[in-house]
């Protein structure tokens, strides 16, 4: 494909809902405390909500902290900290990305072998940037997904529609789960990232990559790692937008909360494509190849990667879904989400979502 048949090229980026239809309109983010996560790490021990007298409890290499933020991103944060306690920026580890527009809560984990004298200070220093909440040495760094998931907050302003419409949809939402998309802001600005995807040659980075683990550079700016890092996004948007459109097909046609012929495991799930394609057989590969065929632009992108096939669960589940309306009538949810799964995807199943922290209060349906 020619770099302007890309450009071209119109990527759909908002997928069927399971109800048919969303209940209203709502607005999200009106202001940051609108949007609260915290993220559960049970291995590691509360504190309560005071900044001040942190305790560093257990043993072990790392000092883990749970940074409460506001209107930073979590890369931002982590690359300060690693700023703050004279490390590497590799040396900081962490369980998934938060979003900036919130107020967020979570554990970052810098190593720092036989200092733990001195972690009273960099907490202190730290302290004058963010809230620390708790602080615990650990024999091991914080890598992704180590969560047991995420704890969600979110008040809804301006619901456009009659309090037992929601309600309703609210009770199928906490019954049944919603589809578990991935987010259109995965994908980039109309799907940008699919684009940049088309352009990659595999083989090439393939190439590259081998050369990288003999020592060798890349030639020039274009070369090496900050191209392979984007390009390792890039191809996480193509397999993601894979995955959606085989979700889109099975919400179509019913079958996303249940398990089909050749599917593995005991619960509904769908293809990370990758070399081979799928894991599944039967009926189930027959409609996963059936749909990804018809995108054989990105398809074809796994054909010599070497990425082993995955499955993602295609229901998430907002665990203890509970709501309030609120004096002002707002509506207040509270609910639990599993590592992986996204808060504006559950909730843009039932709701049409208008992101009042984007710029142009751009319209986000899952």
């Amino acid at each position: 494909m020619s770099d302007s048949e890309a450009n071209a090229k119109s990527w759909r980026l908002d997928w069927p809902v399971s109800g048919g239809s969303r209940v209203a309109r709502v607005q999200l983010k009106t202001a940051p405390e609108d949007f609260r996560v915290s993220e559960v790490l049970d291995e590691f021990p509360e504190q309560g909500e005071s900044s001040g007298d942190i305790n560093v409890t257990g043993e072990g290499e790392h000092l883990c902290l749970r940074i409460e933020k506001t209107g930073d991103n979590t890369e931002f944060v982590a690359r300060e900290l690693a700023t703050i306690a004279g490390c590497r920026s590799f040396d900081v580890g962490l369980c998934g990305l938060k979003d900036r527009h919130a107020v967020t809560s979570q554990w970052f984990s810098l190593y720092r072998p036989g200092m733990m004298d001195d972690d009273t200070a960099l907490i202190e220093q730290i302290l004058e940037r963010w809230p620390v909440k708790a602080a615990h040495r650990s024999v091991r760094k914080l890598r992704r997904g180590d969560h047991q998931g995420n704890h969600f907050v979110i008040t809804l302003r301006q619901v456009s529609a009659e309090r037992e419409a929601v309600e309703h949809a609210l009770e199928r939402l906490k019954m049944q789960g919603a589809p578990n998309y991935f987010g259109p802001q995965r994908f980039g600005f109309a799907g940008g990232n699919l684009d940049q995807a088309v352009r990659i040659d595999p083989s090439a980075l393939n190439r590259r990559g081998g050369q990288g683990k003999r020592g060798g550079r890349g030639k020039g700016k274009s070369g090496g790692g900050r191209d392979d890092r984007k390009n390792v996004l890039y191809f996480s948007a193509a397999r993601s937008w894979l995955f959606n459109e085989v979700l889109a097909s099975r919400v179509a046609d019913g079958t996303w909360q249940t398990p089909m012929s050749g599917e593995p495991g005991e619960h509904a799930t769908g293809p990370l494509w990758g070399d081979g394609g799928t894991s599944a057989s039967g009926e189930a590969e027959q409609l996963e190849r059936g749909s990804v065929a018809q995108t054989p632009e990105l398809a074809c992108l796994f054909s010599v990667t070497r990425m082993k096939p995955e499955r993602r669960p295609l229901v998430a589940m907002a665990k203890g879904l509970s709501w309030i309306w609120l004096d002002d009538g707002g509506l207040k949810l509270d609910f639990f989400l599993e590592p992986g799964q996204y808060a504006t995807t559950v909730l843009g199943n039932i709701f049409e979502l208008e992101d009042m922290s984007l710029s142009q209060h751009n319209k986000q349906h899952g």
